[in-house]
């Protein structure tokens, strides 16, 4: 986890350098969430584990059930998917901010 206790106030920074490095910031949130939620993607997709031969299975500890976890990916994944949202909105708010006074 990034420690910002280091940071210098964006006050000291001109306008337009506090901007951008403020838009990058969200970028890179934004990036971080779709990460996240080819992650949960990923781990929610249960792939077709029919083999050619029955016996092979029987007995297999390779195999389990996501039933009781999909819930609470998919309410993982309708958060960050609000976030990312809200994240969306305030970097096309920056940007409208960027244009001609």
């Amino acid at each position: 986890m990034l420690n910002y206790a280091g940071t210098p106030p964006l006050a000291a920074m001109a306008d337009t350098d506090s901007r951008q490095l403020i838009a990058a910031e969200l970028r890179s949130l934004i990036a971080r969430i779709d990460l996240s939620m080819r992650l949960i993607d990923a781990a929610m997709t249960v792939e077709d584990m029919e083999p050619e031969d029955d016996s092979a299975t029987a007995g297999s500890s390779e195999i389990f059930v996501l039933d009781d976890v999909t819930p609470r990916f998919a309410t993982a994944g309708a958060a960050l998917n609000a976030c990312r949202a809200e994240l969306d909105h305030a970097l096309q708010q920056l940007s409208a901010s960027d244009g001609p006074a």
